[in-house]
């Protein structure tokens, strides 16, 4: 690792370049891998529909092509196809790019392979707003926005702002301080939504269910919903990704080479929050993705910002389709959550990064 808990980087000890893939080779890669899992997510299921079937009915909703192939698919495999499966597997992959973009700036920012997209108390925020939208506005729509969507994204900002403010002394913000005030705020809120929970006994079996995370409720309304949000928070994070690399070398360093740190600090956490904000405001509480994605990358392809981000994003993605995949398909017709099987594979892989970074002495 190039970096660990605020530890200063030395550019004459930095191991020579490592051998990295090219990046239109990289990005070709990924995009292919995520085009076939998306083909594979639309035919797996309890109705299963064939490969060509579903590129025939695909085809034939798209100007142009619709004459040559029409009827290819029946009013029941229409409504699985496009109203429910592609609809689900655009959101899963939407929420993979975001947590994956997040985990990516939350680990750099903080120069701590440990870092989580939840780290500034946003997925707590976002429980308990999720938690009163059932509790007091189960069932009801405004216009094409869920009240449980919409209060868990503002749920989550509002700790995340908490949370800075809570770190924030003047103009500077203590690292260290703010991780803090993030695990004192989530304590705190995670306390609050398991009193609702209690006190609601007739929405708790919902509530239980989507704080495990999961898509079997997502819609084209939740695509469109978080969209812009996702671009706005991911254009924001590619803005700094040059400041974010020299941050690397350090403040002071960073500093001296021009780097604004208390505008950096800000900018990044609120548009990572945002990201995050976005992601659970539809898919409920899914964890480390964040942490899992951006770290095994950065192995790989090395601590440049400008290519780990998106890169990140692309198998942030993909990772999280599969996941869904499995979660829907491994025990059908039962459904899992997808945040069931995201755990399964990335608590080991946190309690890995403990251990190694116990006997490097770099846990905070």
């Amino acid at each position: 690792m190039v970096f660990f808990n605020n530890r200063e980087i030395n550019p004459e000890d930095r191991q020579p370049p490592r051998r990295t893939l090219p990046k239109g080779i990289l990005f070709g890669g990924l995009l292919l891998l995520l085009f076939f899992m998306m083909g594979l997510a639309l035919t797996v299921g309890p109705a299963g529909l064939s490969f060509a079937r579903v590129i025939k009915g695909i085809a034939g909703r798209l100007p142009g092509l619709r004459g040559f192939f029409p009827g290819e698919l029946g009013i029941i495999e229409e409504k699985i196809l496009f109203e429910i499966r592609l609809p689900r597997i655009i959101l899963s992959v939407l929420v993979g790019m975001a947590l994956a973009t997040a985990g990516a700036v939350y680990q750099g920012l903080f120069r701590n392979p440990m870092a989580d997209p939840y780290v500034l108390g946003a997925s707590s925020g976002a429980a308990l707003g999720a938690t009163i939208g059932f509790a007091v506005f189960s069932g009801l729509r405004f216009s094409s926005l869920n009240p449980v969507s919409v209060l868990a994204f503002a749920g989550a900002l509002l700790a995340t702002v908490l949370v800075y403010n809570l770190a924030r002394i003047g103009r500077r913000v203590s690292l260290t301080v703010l991780l803090l005030a993030g695990i004192a705020v989530s304590t705190f809120l995670s306390s609050l939504t398991s009193m609702l929970m209690i006190l609601q006994g007739t929405e708790m079996q919902r509530i239980v269910f989507w704080l495990m995370g999961g898509f079997s409720a997502g819609r084209w309304s939740h695509v469109f919903d978080i969209l812009p949000f996702i671009f706005l928070g991911f254009g924001a994070v590619m803005l700094f990704a040059r400041d974010l690399n020299l941050m690397l070398l350090g403040e002071e360093k960073a500093h001296q080479l021009g780097v604004n740190i208390p505008l950096l600090r800000m900018v990044l956490a609120f548009s990572a929050s945002l990201l995050v904000a976005a992601a659970v405001s539809v898919s409920g509480i899914i964890g480390f993705v964040g942490l899992v994605v951006p770290h095994m990358l950065r192995l790989v392809i090395g601590p440049d910002h400008r290519l780990l981000i998106p890169v990140s994003a692309l198998a942030g993605g993909v990772f999280l389709l599969a996941a869904d995949t499995v979660a829907r398909t491994i025990l059908a017709p039962t459904e899992l959550p997808v945040g069931v099987i995201t755990a399964f594979l990335g608590a080991p892989f946190f309690i890995y990064l403990l251990r190694k970074g116990k006997k490097a002495g770099t846990v905070m």
